[in-house]
């Protein structure tokens, strides 16, 4: 039996692997194991390690690796410790492949160790693009390192080809996000107002912003821009998620809870909402408005107008509920103002999601299988033919 090991180092990433992780343990033919490591086990991100096992799966291997800061030196030191982490716990696992999603410094740093040990990692969501952020570089270093490739998108499975890998070892399978988010239990209105303690019958704004971590210094400043222009939204209440362990996280999360304790009448924070809150919101949401790659990948399902902030999540493709504007205050206003009218909202609701299809983790499965066969990681540099 051969031995695949998923790998999650936070909330976010965990709830998209949720499909894909059930999968692997029916396989019959599949020993899943679980990595877990980065935010998961910080008390500062909500031990949400807490919540794989609550869903009844077994964790194989816990590594510490986050450093209490959010310095770009501490970034670069956390990813240090993970790799030592997780050489000793890939020798003790031995997997047969290593399966990672996304694009973050954690994912850096086991596909990394993975590839200096010799084994194979299946990588999901490559090709990719994100202007404004670290984890652009770092996906197109995950996809170098990796033998197997999973993309959202025909457009992003021919980018990662024109990396050098090799067709037959590329798949187009659609986003496990929008997978993840179809399976996840409906709630009636009533339960998700017990479960937020807020009305929902008024509009209700949902907001996740990252740091911009390409331009130092400029996450507060762009931040405090954004304050000011939801904070004029008339009759709406404001539901933040904080930032992850990003460079500069810690200063956009501080300045979150000083505008809630200022704004408790129109306003609450959460660390993190948990799938199952995060995905029913998101059906009586008025608008959602930051800077994540959710409001890009996860809200056409919805129908949900959005406003996409900045540079960060620049060079994704984006479905026709997104209107993008830039960090200045007047422009996020406006945008926000023309997403949540009525003339924009009736505009959508034939849209589709460009990053859906069926059964994406099945797809993935499959690829998985066909990949277990390779004895070693050795590949070579796939040449497009260039034109003079």
């Amino acid at each position: 039996m051969k031995k695949v090991c998923v790998f999650t180092g936070g909330r976010a990433e965990y709830g998209l692997l949720i499909p894909l992780i059930e999968r692997l343990e029916e396989a019959s033919d599949i020993e899943l194991q679980l990595l877990v490591t980065g935010m998961h086990l910080s008390p500062e991100f909500g031990l949400t390690y807490q919540k794989i096992l609550e869903d009844g799966h077994q964790i194989s291997e816990k590594v510490e690796m986050i450093l209490s800061s959010d310095s770009s030196v501490s970034i670069c030191k956390s990813m240090g410790l993970g790799m030592i982490g997780y050489a000793d716990a890939l020798e003790r696992l031995k997997p047969d492949m290593v399966v990672t999603l996304g694009d973050r410094f954690e994912n850096m740093a086991v596909s990394t160790t993975c590839w200096t040990m010799r084994i194979p990692v299946a990588h999901i969501q490559g090709g990719e693009k994100t202007k404004g952020a670290i984890d652009d570089q770092f996906r197109h270093c995950i996809t170098k390192l990796s033998l197997l490739h999973f993309t959202a998108t025909e457009e992003y499975r021919k980018r990662v080809i024109q990396l050098g890998e090799h067709p037959d070892r590329v798949w187009n399978v659609g986003a496990l996000n929008v997978e993840a988010m179809r399976r996840v239990p409906l709630l009636s209105k009533e339960s998700l107002q017990n479960k937020l303690e807020i009305d929902l019958e008024q509009k209700v704004v949902v907001i996740t912003y990252h740091p911009v971590t390409l331009e130092k210094l400029e996450s507060s400043k762009y931040f405090g821009e954004f304050l000011k222009a939801i904070d004029k939204l008339q009759g709406c209440f404001l539901i933040f998620t904080k930032t992850l362990a990003d460079t500069d996280g810690r200063a956009i999360n501080s300045m979150i809870d000083d505008y809630v304790a200022r704004n408790r009448n129109k306003s609450i924070a959460r660390t993190s909402l948990g799938q199952l809150i995060y995905v029913n919101l998101l059906r009586y949401a008025s608008l959602v408005i930051g800077n994540s790659s959710s409001g890009i990948i996860e809200t056409p399902t919805f129908r949900v107008p959005t406003v996409n902030v900045g540079m960060r999540e620049e060079g994704r493709i984006m479905a026709p509920n997104v209107i993008s504007c830039d960090n200045l205050e007047s422009e996020i206003f406006d945008a926000a103002l023309k997403a949540m009218s009525t003339e924009f909202v009736e505009s959508i609701q034939k849209m589709e999601n460009p990053y859906e299809k069926s059964e994406t983790s099945a797809l993935i499965l499959e690829g998985i299988r066909s990949g277990l066969d390779y004895k070693n990681t050795m590949k070579d540099f796939y040449d497009l033919e260039c034109q003079p």
